[in-house]
Order: structure tokens, then sequence, then C-alpha cells
């Protein structure tokens, strides 16, 4: 059972509220009170008072900045602490993002692509030799997070089958359940995704331009080629279209 002992209000809150959000038992009390027979973990605040010949267990001080790293810290010593930590990308419209410790999902998100990058690295602070795993499906999402990636380890996953079926009250799911299967799934290491955009591929980012300036305009498609690269956002485009000096032309970017 972990404990949590702590005259930090911050660390305490933030613990607790990690904790019961992944259901996990564990009991409170004052850092000075004797340790319960059953306790296997003790969590404590960074300065709070902790003397080794009272504490026979293993003590992770959290960050009150960062309550969830120090619950993660602490399961995995629970569970071991020698579990590899594997990153699942599902690079749809909109991406999933998985973080697995061993077989166990420890985190989970959905994010716009442009925020993909910013979250995985977060997630491997601290973490010993990561992989991170992205689907080879959506090529265009998914040549902007591996360069986004760049200093990452990665491996292109064929992502076939990694979509479950979804059953009522499951909407919405199906990107973050596709980067967990993607997770558990080997794939081939590469360095960067070099990707060309298909005609049909800028048809459709013109009709999403059209559709974001709501019939107002169409980009053309030089601006739709630097949108499918990565070099411009569609609010970008959009708004380069609408200048003075906005770009005409239709098969350079």
């Amino acid at each position: 059972m972990i404990v949590v002992a702590t005259t930090d209000f911050e660390v305490y809150h933030g613990v607790v509220n990690e904790l019961r959000e992944r259901s996990v038992e564990f009991t409170t009390q004052e850092p000075d009170e004797e340790l319960p027979e059953a306790t296997t973990l003790l969590v404590t605040g960074p300065d709070d008072d902790v003397y080794p010949e009272q504490v026979s267990v293993d003590v992770v001080r959290a960050d009150p900045e960062d309550p969830r790293r120090a619950v993660e810290e602490a399961l995995a010593l629970i569970r071991g602490g020698d579990e590899r930590m594997v990153v699942g990308i599902d690079p749809g419209d909109r991406p999933g993002v998985a973080v697995l410790v061993g077989d166990t999902v420890v985190a989970a998100f959905q994010v716009p692509v442009s925020e993909v990058g910013t979250v995985v690295e977060r997630e491997l602070e601290d973490a010993v030799d990561p992989t991170v795993r992205i689907g080879d499906g959506a090529r265009l999402n998914g040549s902007r997070i591996v360069d986004d990636l760049a200093d990452v380890p990665l491996e292109l996953v064929d992502e076939t089958g990694t979509t479950p079926y979804l059953g009522t009250g499951a909407r919405g799911m199906g990107d973050v359940l596709a980067a967990v299967n993607i997770a558990r799934r080997s794939g081939e290491r590469i360095e960067g995704r070099d990707i060309t955009p298909t005609k049909g591929e800028i048809q459709v980012i013109k009709r999403r331009s059209r559709e974001r300036s709501e019939g107002d305009r169409t980009i053309t498609e030089g601006l739709a080629r630097r949108v499918a690269r990565g070099d411009l956002t569609m609010e970008e485009a959009l708004d380069e279209h609408r200048g003075d000096g906005r770009d005409t032309t239709t098969d350079e970017g």
C-alpha cells in the first residue's frame, strides 16, 4: 500500500488526486506518524523530514508542480522499476498518444498535430532508453510529427488493424486506443519521413481551407503544398492568401 505523508498541501492535493484517478490503493497520514505494516512505498514532499532509520520502504519525493510524475515513479517502483517506456502515436486527424510502461498504459492524450511533439518530449523526460512508435497512416500528419521528434528514437509501424471496433459510449476513443496498439507493435527504425503530397492530399487541404474560411476562399495549390509540408498552418496560409502579396502559384511552394 502507498502512504502519502506530507505537510505540503500542493503535494498532498496533487498526489492524492492522481492516485484516485488511477484507482490505486493508498492512505494518508502525518509525516511524524509511524508507517502501517502494510506500507510498500512512501510519497512525501520535497522538504518533509524523512529519517532513513525509521523508513524501510522506497521513498518518492513529489514536486508540487508535477505530482503526476511522482505517482508514475511510485507505480514503476512497485511494478519493479525496470520496465521500458514505449510511446505509441496514431497520426490521424486528431492524433492519439499512448504512454506505456511495460504492459501498463500510464498516460493517454488526444491533441492537435502541432502539439504531439511537445507532449511526447515531455513524457520522455527522465525515461531510460525509451522507444516511440508511430503508425504509417495519415502520411502528411505523420511526416510533421516525425520532423518534430527529430532527436527521439522512432519506429514506423504498420498500423493495419490497430483501430478497434468502438461500441456504445466509446465514440472518440479510437485514435487513443489505436495508439496503444501501435505502441505494442514493433516497427522499422527511421530517421525521418520525406513525404511528397499526392494530388488527392492537396485537394483535401484545399477543401479544408474553404471549409475553415466558411466558403470565403480556397487557398492555391502552392500554399496547400506548404501546408502539407508543415511550412505553414492552415490559418497562416489563409492569411497569406488574403494579403496583397498572397501566393498565386499552382505548381511550386
